[in-house]
């Protein structure tokens, strides 16, 4: 075999390695027996995403879930994230992992403020305010719905781990988030992602997580606008300056 088709395929096993590596859990990121994916505005409006295990929708918020039934059932999962406050865009088919199956839920509301009304995220409290030219977000989470009976024969080994990240729509200014094992700040990924994790058994016996950002009140697509804005128009002016000296030069040359 030719060398240069040598190094071809061993590059493309290293990338199928790479590939199995993450799919099975650790390269792009940890595996979560439940997560909380909030995607906030400014106005308040947001999009939640929760994906998590059956037996973890049973034992931390309660859903009146038949694990023991082949067939899960959306339509009450569904039912159980509908509110007044809440719209339900989708509920996953069920997927599994380590022998648990798992669904991902996607919520929206108008207003986070208001986000405890709705049974499934009564376990937190939500503030967004305005204050000193920044905004100021918090949530604390408080005890879960802790039904033992729900634990017997799930597979969980102690190492789970329960996570709420924060996409945010602004530079982060400052947060709270530290990482669980080791106590340390953790990093805000792609300048505005942060993210909280807490061992499932703390979870489960209801140790408070809380959730505290200072953000910009200048959104980061406002910005991304200007800027774009600005070097369109900055653009615009070199073209013109091009076309009036090409011209200029052309009149020139026939006043000769």
């Amino acid at each position: 075999m030719p060398r240069r088709a040598h190094g071809a395929v061993l590059a493309t096993l290293l990338v199928a390695g790479l590939l199995a590596s993450a799919c099975g859990g650790g390269f792009f990121g940890k595996r979560y027996e439940y997560e909380e994916d909030v995607t906030l505005d400014l106005d308040g409006s947001a999009t939640i995403v929760i994906n998590a295990s059956l037996p973890a929708l049973v034992a931390l918020r309660g859903l009146d879930l038949d694990m023991a039934n082949a067939r899960v059932d959306r339509d009450k999962i569904r039912a159980a994230y509908t509110s007044p406050v809440t719209e339900v865009r989708r509920v996953s088919r069920p997927w599994r992992r380590y022998g648990r199956r798992f669904v991902q839920v996607r919520v929206h509301t108008s207003d986070i403020r208001r986000l405890s009304e709705a049974a499934p995220f009564a376990w937190s409290t939500y503030e967004l305010s305005a204050s000193g030219g920044d905004h100021i977000y918090r949530q604390t989470v408080g005890p879960s719905a802790f039904k033992p009976a729900s634990l017997q024969n799930v597979g969980w080994n102690g190492s789970e781990l329960v996570a709420f990240r924060m996409h945010l729509p602004s530079r982060i200014i400052e947060h709270n988030s530290r990482d669980p094992d080791t106590d340390q700040t953790n990093s805000v990924q792609r300048g505005n992602i942060v993210a909280w994790e807490q061992h499932l058994a703390d979870r489960l016996d209801g140790k408070p997580v809380t959730l505290a950002i200072r953000m910009s009140s200048q959104s980061i697509l406002y910005r991304t606008l200007w800027l774009f804005a600005g070097a369109f128009g900055a653009a615009v002016l070199v073209l013109g300056g091009i076309i009036w000296w090409t011209f200029r030069k052309g009149a020139a040359s026939e006043a000769r």
